[in-house]
């Protein structure tokens, strides 16, 4: 398995192309000389900026009031490849979060000895994780604004609201 490091990362943001509703999601580093364009779910950013806070929290480190950093449509790549998990960590030692990225497998069409499964580890200061969570909540809540009654998103055409007809949504 395939494991590469940027150690430390030099910039790490989310970026979104499309529009609302339709938008697609990414994860974009630089670090150790390298560049790296990896596409994403919007959950799974979303999860990841739960996780972050709440680690955040644990290490006494306080979301700056603006976002930093961040992306524009003009400078993203292809993805390399697109995430299956994203797992995240605290070095002690080195008082660095650590952000690792496997890419999406295929599911059972290979079998486990020649499923090859590519993995990323991002090396990221307190300060960049605390700048990142807030980039990442600003691309987040760039998309569509949410129901005031139901809580769903609200398409510009229009927004058939469960609340008003009296059904409920099935998850």
């Amino acid at each position: 398995m395939p494991i590469f490091e940027l150690d430390p990362v030099d910039q790490i943001a989310v970026a979104a192309v499309g529009d609302p509703g339709q938008r697609r999601f990414f994860l974009l580093a630089t670090g150790s000389g390298r560049t790296m364009t990896l596409a994403c779910d919007k959950t799974q950013i979303q999860a990841l900026v739960v996780r972050l806070h709440q680690m955040m929290e644990e290490q006494g480190i306080e979301a700056p009031e603006q976002a930093t950093g961040g992306a524009t449509e003009g400078t993203l790549g292809e993805p390399e490849w697109q995430i299956g998990e994203i797992g995240l960590g605290y070095h002690e030692e080195r008082h660095m979060f650590v952000l690792v990225a496997s890419e999406a497998t295929a599911g059972d069409e290979k079998p486990p000895e020649t499923n090859d499964v590519t993995s990323i580890r991002f090396w990221l200061s307190p300060q960049q994780v605390a700048g990142f969570s807030k980039q990442a909540e600003t691309v987040l809540t760039a998309g569509r604004p949410l129901c005031p009654r139901c809580g769903l998103p609200m398409d510009p055409a229009g927004h058939p609201c469960p609340v008003l007809n009296g059904a409920r949504p099935i998850f």
